[in-house]
């Protein structure tokens, strides 16, 4: 139970949340809708003189309207685009007026950074995601847990409420949208993402053990923001003001991916899942205060999810852990269960799903230049969807019980296995074979647009085993995105407290929860725009640290299996 002090707090959270409704209201100018005239007798107009049927447009409101602005800004600072192969030219190149997407695929730089730095560390590393595999199943089994080691939670419980920030609406949503914009090709590629990603994985988390900051009360301060000022300081030290200007990049940068990919685009898509079950037409007026239903159910959903998320997030990693280590695995079975009741029914279209995968892959009526592009939507919904290289898990792994930096490595890398190798696969699966990524208005996939498919495309594919299934998977999605959230807020947190000290904790959980409040409300596409430009800006410095210092790793994981293999590590159980 929470203490007096707890409760105090979320008395004040209340009123906050109550402020900000208030205010949304009064500032949002609300939804217009075009009225819609059709002549009653249809058969005498003629198709040349057809009028243009008014189609009813949604208006976004003020604070949907900005933050899409704000986002478009950075989005050309933050995602500047790399040309890296160029595209057939156009017959006539004069048709239109000339942009460097229309002639080369394009990737942005902190992508770029993230897929280079999949490849550099398991090769630098000498593929540990083979080498210790099946160690990792051996330590997250207990096998090697040891009560007095120094940490708050267990190897378990570690991996659990990593993967809770990272198997939850990525996998649903994500997968989705990986489709709907590059077809069952990009699945092949966010294959690709996990396994070069385990590396990068292990390293990260690795180094957060190595450098993690116990305090006297046991709690643990650790990171990127931690180990890239300290590991740089310590083995280059001629270089310690770019470890200190790293750790700051990657405190700031997680602080904002908390609100986005941990927070906003939860809400939303959780909200997007649970509003398409109640069958209301979304341009039905509310006639408060200028808002539409949608926006004013979709706020007082999100002030729900915000009270819980508060409910839990007072108690720290501590109780995030107990939760999580319940939720996850049940929510992952779950999920999966469903999935293979739809694959086992659909058995005889499994094999050609994967074909089309393999085949989309590779072949693309675009050419190289297309199969590139197709890689690029692969790479990207993988990295959002695992969160490999980006530093974010290795916050939760610092917190686990051991004095083996390089076992805590071996566990985390688990991760982007589980993640998107199986989870993903299902999700992906399921869409493929239900065909729920066809547009039946025009028979082809869905594309990237203002009405960008996400979670309805797993919703529809749900719907092939009966009307409750859709119901059941929007059960699961406010489970999968109330793990997520709480998950982040701890990642936020430990980025702030390295920033501006403990001092900043309670006014960021405060306008962490407040946030939550607001994702139901904006465009899918502004947010996950938002999510993606924070998430993998956060791979530009803890990847670069992490190249710097990763020949202290090598000779720490060398050591490691040497004493493995030697007997000197033995079980505990």
């Amino acid at each position: 139970m929470p203490s007096d002090r707890g409760l105090f707090q979320l008395r004040n959270l209340a009123f906050l949340l109550l402020f900000a409704f208030i205010s949304l209201a009064v500032i949002s100018p609300g939804r217009t809708f075009a009225s819609e005239e059709v002549p009653a007798d249809k058969s005498a107009i003629k198709a040349e003189e057809a009028p243009t049927v008014k189609t009813e447009k949604e208006k976004p409101g003020f604070a949907a309207e900005t933050f899409q602005t704000v986002v478009s800004s950075l989005q050309s600072v933050l995602f500047f685009e790399v040309p890296i192969w160029p595209y057939e030219k156009p017959a006539d190149e004069k048709a239109e007026k000339w942009k460097l997407g229309d002639y080369y695929v394009t990737i942005p730089m902190v992508l770029l950074v993230l897929i280079l730095g999949g490849f550099f560390f398991t090769f630098r590393y000498g593929f540990v995601n083979f080498v210790l595999f099946k160690h990792s199943i051996d330590v997250i089994r207990g096998r090697y847990d040891k009560k007095d080691d120094r940490g708050e939670i267990s190897h378990f419980q570690a991996l659990t409420s990593a993967l809770s920030a990272t198997v939850g609406l990525g996998n649903i949503a994500g997968v989705a949208v990986a489709i709907a914009i590059g077809g069952p090709g990009a699945i092949f590629w966010m294959w690709c993402s996990a396994f070069f990603g385990m590396s990068m994985k292990f390293s990260s988390c690795s180094f957060a053990q190595l450098y993690r900051i116990v305090k006297p009360d046991g709690t643990v301060l650790g990171g990127p923001m931690v180990y890239l000022p300290q590991g740089i300081k310590e083995h280059f030290p001629k270089l310690a003001p770019l470890g200190v200007v790293f750790g700051v990049m990657f405190a700031i940068f997680t602080v904002c991916a908390s609100f986005g990919g941990g927070n906003l685009f939860q809400g939303n898509q959780t909200f997007s899942v649970v509003w398409g079950q109640t069958g209301i037409p979304q341009n039905q007026p509310l006639g408060l205060l200028g808002l539409g239903l949608k926006d004013s159910l979709g706020f007082l959903f999100g002030i729900g999810m915000a009270t819980l998320v508060g409910l839990v997030i007072i108690g720290g990693i501590r109780r995030i852990g107990e939760v999580t280590s319940l939720l996850v695995p049940i929510m992952c079975v779950f999920y999966c269960f469903v999935c293979l009741i739809i694959l086992l029914v659909n058995i005889q279209d499994v094999p050609a799903m994967f074909a089309s995968i393999f085949r989309s892959a590779f072949t693309h009526e675009a050419g190289l230049g297309g199969i590139l592009g197709v890689a690029i939507t692969g790479f990207r919904r993988a990295g959002f969807s695992n969160e490999a290289g980006l530093g974010s898990a290795a916050i939760a792994h610092a917190a686990a019980r051991t004095e083996e930096p390089v076992r805590e490595g071996v566990v985390a890398m688990l991760g982007p296995f589980i993640d998107t190798i199986v989870v993903c696969t299902m999700t992906a699966l399921t869409i493929l074979i239900t065909k729920s990524h066809i547009d039946p208005a025009t028979g082809g996939m869905y594309a990237e647009g203002t009405d960008i498919k996400g979670i309805e495309l797993t919703a529809n594919a749900f719907g092939s085993l009966g009307a409750l299934m859709p119901v059941l998977l929007a059960c699961a999605v406010v489970v999968f995105a109330y793990s997520t959230i709480i998950s982040w807020s701890y990642y936020g947190e430990r980025a702030t407290e390295s920033l501006v000290g403990e001092r900043g904790i309670m006014p960021y959980r405060i306008v962490y929860v407040i946030a939550v409040a607001f994702g139901p409300i904006f465009t899918l596409e502004s947010i996950i725009n938002f999510a993606d430009m924070m998430l993998f800006s956060m791979a530009f410095p803890n990847i670069l640290g992490m190249a710097l210092l990763s020949g202290i790793m090598i000779k720490k994981k060398n050591d490691y299996i040497r004493r493995l293999r030697s007997g000197e590590i033995k079980p505990v159980k």
